[in-house]
């Protein structure tokens, strides 16, 4: 009776460790698994990279976005289209030349219209420009509405190379692409909606049109637009310099040199600075966008074109004020093509300077020097 009794207990004991047994490592089974899966959920601790240019600010994406409809909200009452808004600018155009005295000489004249058309081609504008030159010795460039682009000579003279004219025509460009003007109705703009409505019908163009009393032409030549419009244009503007070839931190140095200038002599007929001013936000901002976009191997600076260009105006304009200036047989000053890395080339010297007629190609200071074809820009 005791053997049989002692042995349900033994039994019973046994059954009751296998069974707690096998508890305990059931959840230690699940435990392991469930540890596995978090593991695999974990982001890799090895960097991917930059994240993706994003639409608006990728220049493979040029010419296949939309960048602004904001013109619409004016005209989309009246049938809203490019028509209208080119209609506008073609009014305020004539305007403008009846203030100012253009400069009729073609060697200068064709030379910026194929700078500028150049940019447009590489830029995501949906209508044709109309580039004329301003014989004022104000620094400074604007854009009407419609694609009416006056460019003045005294920028001209205070670019050092090509990149740097061709940055600041990249960013007034970018306006027009962006149809800023069309939304700048503050109390700055140089236009209000009663003044569109009679220019859009053919009516004269009221006192209400002037900005302060000073005319059409100081109105829209200072008119400044607001800061995210600006910060719109210089990366816009940066995208398409790099697209036409040029080395896009240009447009930066640009607005550098004019601000430093502004700083020796306030005032001093530096418009563009005044009213396209580039703070050391927006600086920042366009060189990072610059640093993201695909390396190339080698950019274009200037060219001996602009030089010849810039020495012939020069040359014009010392003999309205009456200066003499030695030149060459040619009748130009030769070209001084400056590179960033100095190469131990024929035909450079030891600063890396070259007086070839071809058009430079520029190296990139972080690239190494060797010799690679250059991808054609794609519009």
């Amino acid at each position: 009776m005791n053997r049989v009794f002692f042995r349900k207990i033994l039994a019973s004991t046994a059954l009751t460790a296998i069974t707690l047994t096998s508890v305990a490592f059931l959840p230690a089974g699940v435990y392991a698994q469930e540890a596995v899966k978090q593991e695999e959920k974990k982001p890799s601790a090895t960097p991917t990279g930059p994240s993706p240019l994003s639409e608006k600010d990728d220049p493979s994406k040029i010419g296949k976005r939309k960048i602004n409809n904001g013109s619409d909200k004016l005209f989309g009452w009246l049938g809203g289209s490019r028509e209208k808004e080119i209609a506008l600018g073609r009014q305020l155009s004539l305007e403008v030349e009846k203030q100012s005295k253009l400069v009729e000489d073609p060697m200068v004249t064709e030379y910026v219209n194929r700078v500028g058309q150049n940019i447009v081609l590489h830029s995501d504008a949906k209508l044709p420009f109309t580039i004329k030159v301003i014989d004022s010795d104000e620094v400074n460039a604007f854009a009407l509405p419609g694609g009416f682009f006056y460019v003045h000579r005294g920028l001209v003279l205070a670019a050092d190379n090509e990149a740097e004219l061709a940055g600041v025509m990249a960013h007034e460009i970018a306006h027009v692409t962006a149809r800023h003007a069309m939304e700048n109705q503050g109390k700055s703009t140089a236009i209000n909606y009663g003044a569109l409505i009679g220019i859009i019908f053919g009516g004269p163009i009221v006192s209400g049109v002037l900005q302060n009393g000073g005319g059409i032409l100081a109105g829209l030549a200072g008119m400044k637009f607001s800061r995210n419009a600006e910060i719109e244009a210089d990366r816009l503007g940066v995208q398409y310099l790099y697209a036409a070839g040029y080395d896009p931190q240009a447009m930066s140095t640009m607005f550098e040199k004019l601000a430093s200038q502004n700083k020796k002599k306030p005032g001093a007929l530096l418009k563009l600075f005044s009213t396209h001013p580039q703070s050391v936000e927006r600086r920042d901002g366009s060189l990072a966008l610059v640093a993201r976009f695909p390396e190339r191997e080698e950019y274009v600076m200037s060219t001996s074109e602009f030089e010849r260009v810039k020495g012939h105006l020069s040359r014009l304009t010392n003999a309205k004020a009456g200066i003499s200036v030695d030149f060459d047989e040619a009748g130009d000053p030769k070209p001084t093509l400056k590179r960033r890395q100095p190469e131990s080339t024929d035909g450079a010297d030891a600063e890396g300077t070259s007086s070839s007629d071809a058009p430079p190609k520029l190296k990139r200071r972080d690239e190494p020097t060797t010799s690679q074809p250059s991808p054609t820009p794609q519009s």
